[in-house]
């Protein structure tokens, strides 16, 4: 063999630098390595203050003071994906601390990181890229960008992603936008509900637990309710519920279903399957007092409509009502008699309920709660209203003197109930004698002065229910309630003013209380519709066969007879207000008030009210069939809709809330409402052919470089219809256009 002869090395080029290990114990020098052109370089200084950021809110602050921030956003966009990878842990890592969130909104970051979301993109880079967007989106604004540059799609997608990290990034991020109403439609469109379905088979608790709040949010809307039960969401929900080791998800998993019985047809499939059986049968095994309490406000929830009511009752939800009164926990206990009220609509609910709910329902108004003793007082009010059985069980119960007692509470709710409750019973003339023994006249004259429109009817009614006895009537001239019974005549609320018009009529059938009556100016201070109305009230009276005429000659009798003769006349007064209610005054609108609830929370904390007035317009739209193509406005046929909710309800007065597919009226209205109670300043203008709108005037922002010039107010409209939230300059052909047909 030849001898080996050795291979001569190449020197290196002369302008080339040799490789140099970069060492830096300061983050002030790493920091400055971000500028560096090398590619190496900006991987190690990235990877090196992902581990000094990892370590605490303080290092993240420091790095921001550093200015890293404004240099990691740049590099996210780096063509070296290496280099990309690394910034983006970093900016994910820091965007939990509030300061960097903020700076990366002004930095305006959420394109860029919504672009890296792509396919083709390594796992790494989405895991960093979701955290972000997922600290982030705790911001409003956040939530709109994210929306706005169509970061929804990517974020679904990645629900199916191989690995867990990004799953629950994108999870959160999805759950934070679907708070706000207005991504409700889109997620629905980009069909969400399978892959989260798919997440709450996952094996870890947080996926499912994020899953489960994101399918309660969305399922508030009336479509994706029936996209989950097509998808045979439902049966997952009762799997849940049926799996003790799945028992940290309960209460998520019945807040969803609680969602879904609001529909009649969703209701009507569950218990086909039998799964309404279960769920009330897992409500009583149950000792969770969050899933107790749930449970109770879906019912009341699916208690708003008739027909639910009706399946209700053939599963015996009375039942397990009864039995969550008598549950150790407050909340429980309102939520629970909150139920019972709605189940009252139900005659047959109702009887059950009166044999066997009325004791506890007693024992709660010594509740030292004033929620627990509203709630209780309004269900006892709702279950002896034209009811004498539940009457007498409520007296056997010894109802009467904590009623009296409720006169005095501190909620309104609770005094304009128990004046309500104790009035159902004075129908009745032992009760009536038992209850003016108490001292019932000298307990409502503090309601007869209250505020409250609600507690000035009821206490007035009462008033003329026990009026027609002599020392009753002695009892509120000495107690100084005559004077407060006269001023309700000047109230501006029809009901008050006829209620205390009849009070007045029955007080006056003795000379004494006649007397101070008119000296406290009755016969002056009384205008014409007053007049009108108390003569209204004297014919009704005479048509039921005993009218002033009796009243009058009464005054010959003896007080006996005369008693009777008037207990007779408030009876029948009472029955025909109540028949006149049912023809004409609109149920409680529970609806409307979850809608202002819904309201307060979400859209009121908006720093802005152009912020505030999109947000509430597309709550409106959402809450009422959502956009409609201008081309396809004929085709919206809202007129069945709501003669099917007259229908229902026997009435053509339909409460907002019942109306779930509305047209321009309907939705300024609605608009209306809410922003008076939420503090957003808004008229409405009525138009011709069912044409409404609301206005509002907002102020623009300076123009740059002129600090501090405040601009006049400007006029828009505020679209409900086709673009929900866009505001119309007022005077443009657009709002022309939006005004008329």
């Amino acid at each position: 063999m030849g001898k080996k002869v050795k291979k001569e090395v190449e020197p290196p080029p002369k302008d080339v630098f040799d490789p140099l290990l970069v060492e830096s114990k300061t983050a002030a020098t790493v920091v400055l390595m971000l500028s560096s052109p090398e590619e190496e370089v900006l991987a190690k200084a990235c990877d090196a203050l992902y581990k000094f950021a990892s370590k605490g809110d303080e290092n993240k602050v420091t790095l921001l003071g550093l200015g890293a921030v404004e240099h990691l956003y740049k590099l996210i966009s780096h063509e070296d994906p290496i280099v990309r990878r690394n910034a983006i842990m970093v900016l994910g890592i820091m965007a939990s601390n509030h300061d960097v969130k903020k700076l990366l909104r002004e930095l305006d970051v959420t394109n860029s990181l919504i672009s890296q979301l792509a396919p083709e993109e390594d796992v790494v880079i989405h895991e960093f890229a979701t955290l972000c967007l997922a600290h982030m989106a705790v911001e409003y604004t956040t939530k709109i960008q994210i929306f706005e540059q169509s970061g929804l799609e990517p974020l679904i997608r990645l629900l199916g992603s191989p690995d867990p990290d990004v799953k629950k990034n994108s999870l959160e991020c999805i759950y934070l936008l679907v708070q706000d109403f207005q991504s409700h439609a889109a997620v629905r469109e980009l069909n969400v509900i399978p892959p989260l379905l798919e997440l709450l088979k996952s094996e870890y608790p947080v996926i499912q637990l994020l899953a489960l709040k994101t399918l309660e949010e969305i399922s508030k809307d009336g479509e994706t309710r029936i996209i989950l039960g097509e998808n045979k969401g439902l049966d997952c929900l009762l799997q849940i519920l049926e799996t003790n080791e799945f028992s940290d998800l309960h209460v998520e998993a019945l807040a969803v279903l609680g969602n879904c019985l609001e529909d009649a047809h969703t209701l009507q499939l569950i218990q086909q399957t039998g799964g309404l059986k279960k769920l009330l049968s897992f409500v009583g095994d149950s000792t969770v007092p969050d899933i107790q309490k749930n449970a109770a406000k879906a019912i009341t929830r699916a208690a708003y409509d008739s027909e639910n009511r009706k399946i209700l009752k053939e599963e015996e939800v009375e039942k397990c009502l009864i039995n969550l009164l008598e549950i150790n926990n407050d909340g429980v206990k309102v939520a629970a008699s909150e139920a019972i009220s709605a189940m009252c609509e139900n005659s047959a609910s109702k009887r059950a309920l009166g044999l066997q709910g009325i004791p506890q329902l007693v024992q709660l108004l010594s509740s030292d709660n004033e929620e627990v003793k509203e709630a209780a007082v309004t269900a006892l009010a709702n279950l002896t209203a034209a009811s004498p059985s539940n009457a007498r069980a409520a007296a056997e119960a010894e109802v009467i003197e904590p009623l009296v007692n409720t006169l005095n509470a501190q909620r309104d709710g609770a005094v304009a109930n128990a004046a309500a409750a104790l009035t159902n019973l004075a129908t009745q003339e032992p009760f009536r004698v038992n209850i003016q023994s108490r001292g019932i006249m000298r307990a409502l004259a503090g309601p007869l002065r209250s505020t409250n429109s609600q507690v000035q009817s009821k206490a007035a009614f009462a008033v003329a229910a026990f009026g027609c006895d002599a020392d009753a009537r002695t009892e509120l001239r000495n107690a100084g309630g005559l004077g407060p019974l006269v001023e309700l005549l000047h109230s501006t609320n029809k009901e008050v003013r006829r209620n205390a018009c009849l009070a007045v009529m029955v007080c006056a059938s003795d000379e004494l209380t006649a007397v101070e009556l008119c000296r406290l100016g009755s016969s002056m201070v009384s205008p014409v519709e007053e007049k009108q109305e108390l003569s209204g009230q004297r014919s009704s009276l005479s048509k039921s066969s005993t009218g002033e005429k009796g009243l009058r000659k009464g005054k010959g009798k003896k007080e006996d007879e005369k008693m009777k003769e008037v207990a007779q006349i408030i009876s029948k007064v009472q029955d025909e207000i109540n028949l006149e209610n049912s023809h004409w005054l609109p149920p409680p609108d529970f609806i409307l008030l979850d809608y202002i609830n819904d309201a307060s929370r979400t859209i009121l904390p908006l720093t802005t009210t152009r912020g505030q007035v999109v947000a509430l317009a597309q709550f409106v739209a959402d809450k009422m069939g959502g956009p409609i193509e201008r081309d396809k406005l004929h085709d919206f046929s809202w007129e069945l809709h709501v003669s099917e909710v007259e229908f229902e309800l026997k009435s053509n007065v339909v409460p907002i809330g019942k109306v779930k597919k509305g047209t321009f009226y309907h939705r300024a209205l609605l608009f209306k409402v809410i922003a008076d109670r939420i503090g957003i300043r808004c008229s409405l203008v009525r138009g011709e052919y069912n044409r409404a709108w609301n206005e509002v005037e907002l102020v623009e922002d300076s123009p740059q470089g002129i600090a501090g010039l405040l601009l006049p107010p400007k006029k828009y409209m505020v679209d409900l219809m086709f673009e929900p939230g866009f505001l119309i300059k007022q005077g443009s052909a657009e709002a022309d256009q939006y005004k008329h047909i």
